[in-house]
Formats: structure tokens, sequence, C-alpha cells
């Protein structure tokens, strides 16, 4: 089962009616793709009245990919406002829970910051997140190569399977110990491709973060890229029974389209997608 999405619903046009209203763009989301990943759970958890809102305007079959609140993954230092780390936990438990109580949680991920590098205080805080999210699928995302040193990688690999944990495969530049190398290992029954682009140059910080930001994601696969992509999900197919992919590459909203082109390099037709809105005014009467 391989489902290919998209992070976040609300910034992709090519997918809205001409009429869409900002509230119903997640419905125009669920005519296209059958799973998406909540992005701005990262800056506020969501409450469980938007997350039920979310999972009851959605079809059946259609799974939310939650993204782990930005002070459990170390992004805030420890500067979270919250008066516990118990406390930060509980609040997105509960949001976590309302996704699956309706039966649309794919999994939790966790995606650690750049400077959170493969040593022991932090495989410990690894086993705290376990710990904490013990009842969830939990997928993890780093953004440090010594997590894929030669020497360690297959250690990192070992002690996701050990602890349950998803590894989240990226494509992404390669611009120095801030990045990771594609590396198709499925460590769970699912298993998660992010897909961030391969421009280098917008990959680093210069400075400026406004506009770094803006073309951080800048990036449009060629067929080329998309082929060999999709050859190394065939290869993840043997490894795990569900494979989620999600295309972060939207700086120049290029995202919808270049899942859809790997949609189309891999035969995907999507069973049970919400029905496309029609704009009333388009076409002759």
């Amino acid at each position: 089962m391989i489902r290919v999405g998209l992070t976040g619903w609300g910034d992709h046009p090519s997918l809205y009616s001409k009429v869409t209203a900002s509230k119903d763009k997640l419905f125009d989301y669920t005519g296209h793709f059958l799973t998406v990943e909540v992005d701005t759970s990262f800056y506020a958890i969501p409450s469980v009245d938007n997350v039920r809102k979310w999972c009851e305007g959605t079809p059946d079959n259609f799974l939310f990919v939650v993204k782990a609140y930005q002070g459990m993954t170390g992004h805030l230092r420890s500067d979270i406002p919250f008066e516990t780390k118990n406390d930060m936990f509980q609040t997105f438990i509960e949001s976590a829970n309302e996704f699956r109580r309706h039966g649309k949680l794919a999994m939790i991920l966790a995606q650690f910051p750049p400077w959170f590098d493969c040593q022991t205080k932090n495989v410990q805080y690894l086993l705290y997140i376990r710990q904490q999210l013990k009842n969830f699928d939990v997928a993890i995302e780093f953004r440090n190569k010594t997590w894929y040193a030669e020497n360690v990688r297959e250690r990192t690999m070992d002690f996701l399977n050990t602890n349950a944990f998803i590894h989240t495969i990226c494509d992404e530049p390669q611009a120095g110990v801030g990045s990771v190398p594609f590396y198709p290992i499925a460590t769970a029954k699912k298993a998660l491709i992010r897909i961030h682009g391969r421009n280098i140059q917008g990959w680093r910080n210069t400075g400026n973060t406004e506009n770094w930001r803006k073309v951080r994601f800048l990036y449009d696969y060629n067929r080329e890229e998309l082929q060999q992509i999709g050859q190394n999900i065939k290869m993840l197919q043997s490894q795990t029974e569900e494979l989620f992919v999600l295309f972060n590459n939207n700086s120049g909203h290029h995202a919808a389209k270049n899942a859809k082109e790997l949609q189309s390099i891999l035969a995907i037709k999507d069973d049970g997608l919400a029905p496309k809105q029609l704009n009333m005014f388009e076409g002759e009467f």
C-alpha cells in the first residue's frame, strides 16, 4: 500500500476550485490525495475540536501524518510554553488521540533539528520520546548526518527497529552535516519518505531567515529524478507493509505536480477520494 501526499493542505493552488474558501481547502485536497502531513502542529498543538472537524470532513480512508510539536523535538531548546514537559506531551497526546479515535492517524512524525546529532544524550532523549508516545506509531526524521556515518548507520537502524520507530527516509540537498543522505531502509511495518527538493543553495540559511524560508524548498523534480525515487519506492515495498510519501518541495508550488507525476510513474490510482468541486460558473450553459 503506497500513499502519496503533501505536507500541509493549505498552499497548493492547483488543487482547489476557483471558488474554494480557505476553510474548504482540506476537502478539495482530499479529491486528489488520501494522505497529508499536518505541518501546523509543529507550531501549535491543534485543538481537539479542530482535529474532529478535519477528521469528520475527510473520506473514511484518509490518513493524517501528524508532525510533533516543536517543543517536543528540541527546536525551542528548553523554552517551552508549558509548565512541564509532561504537560506538553499530554496536550499533544490528547490531540493525537482524536485523530486515532476517528481511525485517521497514520503516524506521528518527530523531526529533529540539525544540531540533534548522534550522541548518548540524544539517544536517551529518543527513548524518552518512545516512553511518552508509547502507544503510537512514531516516525523519526534526522537532520544531522552523523546518524548515517558509515560506522554508525547500521546501529542507528537497529536502534530504530528495536524501539519500534519508523525510519523517515529523506530526499534532500546534500549540503553538509545539516542534511542526511537518501537511505532507503525500513525499520517498521510502515515507512515514510519525505521529499524536500534538491536546492543546495536554498537549503542553507545564509542569514536572511524570511527569504531563506521562501526558497528553501524551491525545487521542481524532473521525470528522471522521480523515476529514480520510484525505483527506490518499489525496493522498499518488500521491506514494509505501508509506505507514505510526502512532498515538501513547495516554495514554488511544485509539490502537487511532482506528487501526481510520481503517482503516474508508479501507476497509483487512489480509491475513495472525495468528489472534486465543480465551479458552477465554468463551462457553457
